[in-house]
Order: structure tokens, then sequence, then C-alpha cells
């Protein structure tokens, strides 16, 4: 139970780095998928913004995904699934509306 008594310091390096140690890399992918994401899902309401919805969504799943797999500590990790939840429901939505090229070809 010694674990339980070890205090959790987030002071030193990044906000979301629980170790204590700045995470540059992870935290820029972090914030770009949670940008994506957001904009992503709030482009995907109008259904002629498809476009931008469906490319901010694809572009937010690779960052996100390439996030996880080199973040390491649990904080990241959560902010990274909730962008990648975002851009994934404002790809799927910009997908329904029309799609990455709809229009434009075909």
């Amino acid at each position: 139970m010694a674990q339980a008594m070890r205090p959790n310091s987030t002071s030193a390096g990044s906000l979301f780095a629980s170790d204590g140690k700045p995470h540059p890399l992870p935290d820029t992918l972090l914030y770009v998928t949670a940008v994506l994401g957001i904009l992503a899902l709030i482009t995907s309401i109008w259904s002629n913004l498809h476009l931008l919805s469906s490319w901010a969504g694809l572009i937010g799943i690779f960052t996100g995904a390439y996030g996880q797999y080199v973040s390491e500590t649990t904080r990241e990790r959560f902010g990274l699934i909730l962008g990648l939840g975002a851009s994934a429901v404002g790809f799927f939505i910009g997908m329904a509306h029309g799609g990455l090229f709809g229009g434009i070809i075909g």
C-alpha cells in the first residue's frame, strides 16, 4: 500500500504528464486531435460542410492513433480517446452527408 501514500505531483513539466516529466510530442498530438475532433464534430451539424468535417475527422483519427502509440501517461491517453471519439463521430457524420470528395469527384 505504499502507492497510496505517494503524493501525486503534476507541478513539474506538462499539465498532462502525471510522471512529472515533459512530453512535448504526445501533448501536441493531444491538442491537435482535440481541436480536430471538436472541429469535425461541430461542422458535422451542417450537411453542406461535409468536406470539412470528414477531412478534419480523418486527420484527427490518424493523429489520435499515433498519439496513442507514443503516449506515456494515462492522462494523455484519456484526452486522446476523447479527441479520437469526437473525430470519429464527426468523420462518420461527414461521410454520411457526402464524404471526402462528395460533389468534387463523381
